[in-house]
């Protein structure tokens, strides 16, 4: 894996929010490179920095200070219209809570990327059957989410975020209201995507059964990386 290029680097970023005119530092000096292929896990307490480092990843925030590359491309280098394609073609989002349109089909909702991207009907149709099979939701296709239990929901999202076989996965506590079984499956899908398909999977969880799939684990607090530690027997060791 160490051979794989870098598609995930993050160099010295650095965000404060004002609350009240009082600076709040959300991370102070945080740098990352994730590999084509690799899971990494990325935890701490709450506070910690965590859904920040995924927010300015994903294109969602911008940092202070600080440098982020998705793919080799500095997206703050892109226009908002670049951007917006940019991260729709290379990023896959998988969100707490599973965000799913209420009144859209598992297939529906499955699909709305390969809409926004101009995927003709036949395609679509085509991918997104091959996206549900593959997280074990072919029969449910037609469902709506209120239909389906959280654990499928969340199937769904990771469909959606994969069905275009994104560079990058960014996953926010996907497992956080699930069951410990649903939760460990859900973590498998997601190292999946890393091996299958050689994406880059940053995954942001509290839970330390869900961590332990991961290659390497990095633990932030009070905005800085106090541990990035590779899995034993991932032949990479701890730094």
């Amino acid at each position: 894996m160490s051979d794989d290029p870098v598609v995930v680097e993050a160099v010295d970023l650095s965000r404060t929010y004002r609350a009240r005119s009082d600076p709040q530092p959300a991370l102070d000096g945080v740098s990352l490179c994730v590999r084509a292929g690799e899971v990494v896990a990325v935890m701490g307490p709450s506070g910690s920095g965590k859904s920040t480092l995924l927010a300015l990843l994903g294109g969602l925030d911008v940092p202070d200070r600080g440098v982020v590359r998705i793919a080799g491309t500095d997206w703050r280098r892109l226009s908002a219209a670049e951007r917006s394609r940019f991260y729709r073609r290379t990023c896959g989002f998988i969100a707490q809570g599973q965000a799913l349109l209420p009144q859209a089909t598992a297939t529906e909702n499955v699909e709305l990327p390969l809409l926004l991207d101009g995927c003709n009907a036949w395609n679509r149709a085509r991918v997104v059957a091959a996206a549900l099979a593959r997280v074990g939701l072919g029969d449910h296709a037609t469902k709506l989410p209120d239909q389906l239990s959280g654990g499928e929901q969340q199937r769904v999202s990771i469909a959606r975020a994969l069905v275009h076989r994104p560079a990058v996965v960014l996953a926010d506590e996907p497992t956080a209201s699930l069951d410990s079984v649903t939760a460990a499956t859900v973590a498998e899908l997601l190292v999946a995507a890393a091996r299958e398909r050689g994406a880059a999977v940053v995954l942001v969880t509290h839970d330390p059964a869900v961590a332990a799939f991961a290659d390497r684990t990095v633990t932030l607090h009070s905005g800085r990386v106090t541990s990035d530690v590779v899995a034993t027997g991932s032949g990479r060791g701890v730094r």
